[in-house]
């Protein structure tokens, strides 16, 4: 059995991205509150059943509400609703993508492919975040 090393004292990459793990899960929180509340607010009481109001939370998009009574879509395709898309999508892809990276360095021991799959995760991290901002914006 081995030992395991003692962590660093002060600001290091693990001590960071454990408090982003905790800060981003309650940005999801408060993302999806402002979601509701905003849809509510805009109109979403008398225009939407709950599930299209569901999907709009977690995912603002027009095209959510294209099958409801919304006769104009153009005021819910606004940047506001781009931009908590994309955080949306930011603080969820990184607190999920951060925890299977830490499942990898429990379970993975220190062998060359411990970096690979790391490298592996980054790259998938990149990728998602380019085409959800791309849909996004194109949509």
């Amino acid at each position: 059995m081995r030992s395991r090393t003692v962590p660093q004292r002060g600001l290091n990459f693990e001590y960071l991205m454990w408090l982003f793990t905790r800060l981003s899960g309650l940005g999801m929180y408060i993302l999806a509150l402002v979601g509701v509340v905003s849809a509510l607010v805009m109109g979403a009481r008398t225009q939407m059943d709950m599930a299209t109001l569901m999907r709009w939370t977690f995912m603002p998009n027009p095209s959510h509400v294209a099958s409801s009574d919304i006769v104009n879509l153009d005021a819910w395709a606004n940047a506001f609703w781009q931009i908590m898309g994309m955080l949306i999508v930011f603080f969820a892809g990184t607190h999920g993508l951060n925890g299977l990276r830490v499942v990898i360095e429990d379970y993975i021991g220190s062998t060359w492919l411990r970096p690979v799959l790391r490298g592996l995760i980054f790259l998938i991290w990149l990728f998602m975040i380019i085409v959800a901002v791309y849909v996004i914006l194109a949509s």
